[in-house]
């Protein structure tokens, strides 16, 4: 495809996410179910320039004057890919595919430098929906502006160090070949630096140490969510909200197969993934436990060392990621989140025996998904307490000196972490871990 039909089917995409609500992949498939010339670079390139506009919609809005697809999408093209304004009015104006020519006022408003506005509305600078404005005030007060402004940019490609198969120094030298380096942060985790926006990052799952499963795809602050477990090795663990397994393979890593680990989800369909992963990380002491197969959980009540909660969330940690979704959050969708994460809660605890640690994670930094709900738990549940969440990673065995140092600055008064990519470039995480007297 040519630049100028790239740049129409931007649009168009964009358009169809505006008027449907759908998760952004959806809106991108169904135009390539239509649109079967374009090739896979010509969809990683609209891809890309789709989620680059949602990353700084607002923004962006404010820079061309218009919140249409179309100025957005010429506003992307200009001030976040650097075309210059000559040769973006050219592909706008080319025929048969252009998206047509350039007006005086978008001419204009692409022809000018946009500085950073001082004192300006949070949610333009911020870049998220300004419905959040209390929500996000109350957890980041002043600074909320600039913090959020960190979820608005392109997010690195983090691996976890898969110790179950090789040594972190190998896998290190097997990653050279795609310029990851190691995150001095953790000692089993690595980065590729995110790309500039007009190029592609590299494909890290076609790498021979990927197939191998000397590596995973995992954000920082999912890992070091994981480090939160604490001193694993010989334990019994229960992951309750596992998902594809993420955490969970993570978690057979710091148990170094020893003990027992279990991976539960309420929708079996999401355990799905889980079996192939963890054949290829070389997992040998977890359990699967699925609602599809009639297993459930009550002969482990009262008897996990540690219980493990990625509880279900509005994934607002994950705006770098996955833009589209801060665009469909609706308070009608945070308030059911609110409802499934004190249902959540109240059933794992039952699992936790006199001792053990119940650890609760959201890739949320809303403080209604994350304090509210430990403090409404806690004032019901007496017999657990705080506890120190470095203090556990530190037990872990994988955390450096200067990641100690580093997540000093995430600590809130109660121990707990609060992650965000301003502190660290991690996605946005909330880690509590509760002992159970």
């Amino acid at each position: 495809m040519r630049l100028s039909g790239r740049l129409n089917a931007t649009i168009e995409i964009l358009t169809d996410f505006d008027r449907r609500r759908v998760p952004l992949k959806t809106a991108m498939a169904d135009w390539a179910r239509g649109n079967r010339y374009a090739g896979a670079k010509d969809r990683a390139w609209i891809s890309g320039l789709c989620l680059d506009v949602l990353r700084k919609r607002n923004s962006l809005g404010a820079a061309m004057g218009d919140d249409s697809p179309r100025a957005l999408a010429l506003g992307a093209m200009r001030f976040l890919w650097r075309l210059p304004v000559e040769e973006l009015g050219e592909v706008a104006a080319e025929e048969p595919h252009g998206a047509g020519a350039l007006s005086d006022d978008e001419r204009m408003c692409l022809s000018v430098e946009v500085p950073a506005e001082e004192g300006g509305a949070p949610h333009i600078a911020g870049d998220f929906p300004e419905w959040l404005t209390p929500h996000i005030a109350r957890a980041f007060g002043d600074e909320a502006a600039a913090i959020l402004s960190a979820f608005a940019v392109r997010a690195d490609v983090d691996m976890r160090l898969n110790t179950l198969k090789t040594e972190p120094e190998k896998a290190l030298k097997a990653l050279k070949t795609v310029k990851g380096e190691a995150i001095p942060i953790l000692m089993t985790a690595a980065r590729i630096v995110a790309p500039d926006p007009s190029e592609r990052a590299p494909a890290v799952t076609i790498i021979p140490a990927y197939n191998k499963g000397w590596l995973e795809v995992q954000d920082l602050g999912s890992q070091i969510a994981a480090a939160a477990a604490g001193a694993v090795k010989g334990a019994q663990v229960l992951d309750y909200c596992a998902g594809g397994g993420g955490k969970t393979l993570a978690l057979a890593a710091l148990m170094e197969n020893t003990g027992q680990l279990y991976a539960y989800d309420s929708d079996a369909r999401r355990l799905k993934p889980l079996f192939h992963r963890a054949k290829r990380a070389g997992v040998r002491n977890l359990q699967v436990r699925s609602p599809a197969g009639g297993e459930g959980l009550d002969e482990l009540e009262g008897k996990m060392d540690v219980v493990f909660i990625d509880a279900p969330c509005t994934g607002a940690g994950t705006w770098r990621r996955r833009p589209d979704t801060k665009w469909r959050l609706t308070e009608t969708q945070l308030a059911r989140r609110l409802d499934e994460q004190d249902k959540v809660l109240g059933e794992a605890a039952q699992f936790c025996k006199p001792g053990g640690r119940l650890v609760w994670v959201t890739c949320s930094f809303l403080k209604e998904e994350n304090e509210d709900r430990i403090g409404a738990f806690l004032a019901d549940h007496s017999d657990f307490s705080m506890s120190s969440v470095i203090e556990q990673i530190t037990a872990s065995g994988i955390l450096t000196e200067q990641g100690r140092e580093a997540l000093a600055s995430c600590a809130i008064p109660d121990g707990a972490l609060r992650l965000t990519p301003d502190k660290i470039r991690a996605d946005g995480f909330y880690v509590a871990v509760l002992t159970r007297r």
